[in-house]
């Protein structure tokens, strides 16, 4: 009995201990929910080049960092010195496998691979730069480098006493010639007897054939240089050889302090930090960006202590005139290399025509490879 009677009490005290026990309050506060880790954009960059080149890949690479200070977007990945052509989509579709919901292809031989991923990712926005072929979720980007390369030929025609100018040549693609010959417009607006000499590398970035080739127009009397590729070397040559040197996609002068006048420059983070938004905004559409100084996105650097302020000034006046349309470079009459008039006065060459450029103004000395 007393057994039975101790079971019944300590029964007893289960069901009070279990009665007594505190309830959740449906009605009380709950805790808050912490935001997401996750921002709403996810990019991924393909680069043809290094990122310490100095130069084309590095200045992308400043504006990939300038978009990722948004708040909504995420540490963004960056895939360098990707071959083009064909093996660029495997590294490509990676991305989109990682993910990314924004892609960046930022070299010309990028294109069709980009577009061959993109087709079979319809979720996913790509860009690609420097090309000419669109899809509903592939746009392309672009700047009007010929408007600071005009410039730029302002310096050099002004600054050459021998009046031989050296160009140091990429690939012999619209965008290449483009420059050559807005380069050699610039010189020979103010230095009609000048000419450019034109070595073609076929490189975007072999520093070590890209010096001979600059040493190579210096040998012939070049007095000043300018090229088109990612790698510093010109500007060494330049130093190295007492001339006179204009540099490109950044502002190199840290490599040639005695040699360095200006550079054409880009300023990617204008489209980057545009795209980004747009993407997030769900604005997004697929359209060919190629904006000029005009929308900063690209520019012409800071001269040096070199450029006389006569010059400095005549430079600026006619980037302001570029700026507000009332100067466009490649306005007639114009000659192309054998003297023939291919563009009347009062008339200028349309888009189509200059993103398809394959001829030479006249001035150039040198021929465009097959």
């Amino acid at each position: 009995m007393k057994k039975l009677l101790a079971l019944l009490a300590i029964l007893a005290l289960l069901t009070a201990c279990s009665s007594n026990e505190q309830k959740p309050d449906a009605t009380a506060a709950k805790p808050a929910t912490k935001p997401s880790a996750e921002k709403q954009i996810k990019a991924g960059f393909i680069y043809v080049g290094p990122v310490g080149d100095a130069g084309w890949t590095w200045a992308h690479d400043q504006g990939r960092i300038a978009m990722e200070k948004a708040d909504y977007v995420q540490p963004s990945t960056f895939i360098e010195s990707v071959p083009e052509g064909a093996e660029s989509a495997r590294v490509i579709n990676g991305l989109v496998q990682k993910g990314h919901n924004l892609i960046f292809t930022t070299s010309f031989g990028f294109m069709d691979a980009t577009l061959d991923v993109a087709a079979k990712n319809k979720d996913v926005v790509f860009m690609h730069c420097s090309g000419y072929k669109t899809a509903e979720n592939v746009g392309t980007y672009f700047g009007r480098m010929y408007e600071p390369r005009y410039l730029a030929g302002i310096v050099a025609g002004k600054m050459s006493k021998s009046n031989v100018i050296g160009y140091v040549a990429a690939f012999p693609i619209p965008e290449v010639i483009r420059g050559i010959n807005a380069f050699t417009l610039g010189v020979r607006s103010v230095n009609p007897k000048s000419e450019v000499k034109v070595v073609w590398t076929q490189t975007w970035f072999d520093p070590g054939v890209e010096r001979d080739a600059a040493d190579s127009l210096l040998d012939v009397g070049a007095d000043v240089l300018t090229m088109h590729q990612d790698a510093p070397a010109t500007l060494q040559a330049a130093e190295a050889r007492g001339a006179y040197v204009i540099g490109y996609n950044s502002d190199m002068r840290k490599f040639a302090p005695n040699a360095f006048l200006t550079a054409p420059v880009w300023n990617w983070a204008a489209v980057y930090t545009k795209t980004a938004e747009e993407v997030k905004n769900g604005t997004w559409k697929s359209q060919q960006i190629w904006w000029g100084m005009k929308e900063n996105l690209v520019q012409l650097a800071p001269f040096s202590d070199k450029v006389p302020q006569d010059v400095q000034k005549l430079v600026n006046e006619k980037r302001d005139a570029i700026i507000a349309g009332t100067l466009k470079p490649f306005s007639g009459p114009l000659k192309d290399q054998s003297g023939k008039e291919v563009v009347a006065a009062g008339t200028s060459i349309d888009d189509g025509a200059l993103l398809g450029m394959n001829w030479f103004v006249e001035g150039v000395q040198g021929t465009i490879p097959k």
